[in-house]
């Protein structure tokens, strides 16, 4: 990943409605979850809904699935790890992980 694709994922997960989509999708796992039922669980009116989906969309972090007259949404786990991926490339110079630095 490049710095613009996840400097625009942290920032759709910077708003508190988002964020609890994105972290909703991801325990429901890969069969994800209809707008309207996402909505219902957490309490978000439709019309805001609908923004923050398109926001999450746009950065990548969760994919729509047109089922019927249903649009299901799922998380894209492998964005997340690119971010993770892309913050943490240079831990520990490079080496493994250990308690104490190494550099």
């Amino acid at each position: 990943m490049d710095t613009k694709q996840v400097l625009e994922a942290l920032a759709a997960l910077a708003q508190e409605s988002r964020l609890s989509i994105f972290r909703l999708l991801v325990q429901v796992g890969p069969a994800g979850m209809a707008a309207s039922k996402i909505g219902e669980h957490l309490g978000i009116v439709p019309s805001s809904l609908s923004f923050h989906l398109k926001e999450l969309t746009r950065a990548g972090l969760i994919a729509p699935k047109q089922d019927g007259r249903f649009v299901i949404y799922s998380a894209d786990v492998s964005t997340m790890n690119g971010v993770i991926g892309f913050l943490t490339e240079n831990c520990c110079c490079g080496v493994p992980c250990s308690p104490e630095p190494v550099c």
